[in-house]
């Protein structure tokens, strides 16, 4: 049995909150009814809808940099869906979210959330170098207000590429600056699974059940690591109280499977 790998992406989900709050005070009525409906859209995996929407508010208000910013992770998500990140469909798409990105900056130089979706955008498209440099860039801003996610795409970035000292080093970074992040820590026990470090890793998803003792993926993957240490009776407790506090939902439904496994 191994830990389940953590596929969150770079953009869509933890993003899409920045695109939700914003006045439009100067923008068109219409402009933002179509903005809010991308971005409903989008939160639903209806990305080809969203990105009609996005077009749309563009058209009516291109400075807009929200819009521009909404247009860009509808591309990117269209990108990320794909199967192979190589075809001239996503390379198109991955160009045309980086152009977008790079017009909302342009409107707007302090939309620093930006640039983690810039960097997201570069690095799948195959620019990776470009990648980090837009989030270390975002990292090294005061004015963001959410640094602990340029950290997290740094350590995945660098996770991609194998190198586990710099990735464990960034999704460290990350926890010192939030330590309730629940991806950071899961990212950060992944790595040290990778690096043959088992104990370590059961210890971090430990730490992370402690700082965000809501987070219930955190709780089903530390389930996983007792698991693979040979912890069965710990392991059954966690799928147990995952199963029993989100009995209908993904993160229940994976923990009742996992139970299945355990040696009885």
């Amino acid at each position: 049995m191994t830990m389940k790998t953590v596929t969150r992406t770079l953009t869509v989900p933890a993003l899409l909150l920045a695109l939700a709050g914003p006045g439009f005070a100067q923008s068109p009525a219409s402009a933002e009814l179509r903005f809010s409906t991308g971005v409903m859209h989008l939160r639903e995996g209806r990305t080809d809808l969203a990105l009609e929407e996005f077009k749309k508010a563009v058209q009516e208000d291109p400075k807009n940099p929200y819009f521009q910013k909404g247009l860009g992770l509808a591309y990117a998500a269209k990108a990320s869906a794909r199967s192979s990140g190589a075809d001239a469909a996503s390379a198109g798409e991955w160009k045309d979210a980086v152009a977008c990105f790079r017009k909302a900056l342009e409107i707007n130089p302090y939309y620093v959330d930006v640039r983690n979706d810039l960097g997201a955008a570069l690095v799948g498209s195959g620019d990776r170098e470009a990648g980090k440099k837009e989030f270390l860039a975002a990292f090294s801003d005061a004015m963001n207000p959410s640094p602990e996610i340029s950290a997290y795409n740094l350590g995945r970035a660098y996770l991609e590429e194998k190198n586990l000292a710099q990735a464990m080093s960034w999704f460290r970074s990350a926890l010192n600056r939030n330590k309730a992040y629940g991806a950071a820590h899961m990212m950060l026990a992944e790595t040290l699974l990778t690096a043959g470090r088992l104990d370590e890793a059961v210890a971090q998803l430990e730490t992370g059940v402690r700082d965000a003792p809501n987070d219930l993926e955190l709780l089903l993957e530390l389930g996983r690591a007792y698991a693979k240490a040979g912890r069965f009776a710990e392991a059954r407790s966690r799928f147990e109280e995952a199963a029993k506090a989100d009995a209908t939902g993904p993160v229940g439904r994976a923990a009742a499977e996992q139970l299945k496994t355990l040696p009885k």
